[in-house]
């Protein structure tokens, strides 16, 4: 039995969102924990799931508060590494009167580009039902590169690709698809 249900790997930031004006008419900006690949395990850890991320943050104010988010939120913060030259990266989020929002991400760089291949935890890996990873994970050739190692869940890749290959033989949809056994056979053949 794998130990966690899901783990993800990507960008944890803080997004500073605008919270009303000051006396003088400035915006006033709130530090609100986030990244999309943190925000999916968070709602996976409310709904019971075992979860974990692999990421990095900055040896600074924000990444202490980044580690205690998740940790609050039931997310396993083990694979979290701080950056000790680097700082936590940031995003100001502009909310427009319509709800439509828009970013300025200051990353250039930032901690989260700064994890790489051989920081990535492959036991970890091995260790879990789901992989999940975003896209700003692929915007760096570093982190490109752990993304891509972490990505390499080979057990994961042949069995998604077995049932695959399977439900592309056969006529129909949701009555056709394989079950453990057809998809398991079908991987020790091609092994």
């Amino acid at each position: 039995m794998k130990k966690y249900d899901v783990v993800a790997l990507g960008e944890l930031l803080i997004d500073f969102t605008e919270n009303g004006q000051s006396g003088q008419g400035n915006p006033l900006f709130e530090a609100n924990p986030g990244g999309a690949p943190c925000n999916v395990l968070a709602v996976l850890s409310k709904l019971g799931h075992k979860t974990a991320f692999i990421g990095k943050v900055g040896n600074d104010f924000f990444g202490e508060q980044l580690k205690r988010a998740i940790e609050e939120t039931g997310i396993n913060s083990a694979y979290l590494l701080v950056d000790k030259l680097v700082h936590t990266t940031l995003a100001l989020v502009h909310t427009y009167p319509d709800g439509e929002r828009d970013f300025s991400f200051y990353r250039d760089p930032g901690a989260d580009m700064m994890l790489t291949a051989d920081e990535i935890p492959e036991e970890l890996l091995k260790d879990t039902k789901f992989f999940h990873f975003g896209t700003l994970s692929m915007t760096h050739e570093g982190v490109r590169a752990a993304t891509k190692k972490a990505v390499n869940l080979r057990e994961m890749l042949l069995f998604a690709n077995a049932a695959a290959s399977l439900i592309t033989t056969r006529k129909g949809a949701l009555r056709v698809m394989p079950d453990r056994r057809e998809i398991e056979s079908l991987m020790e053949a091609g092994a």
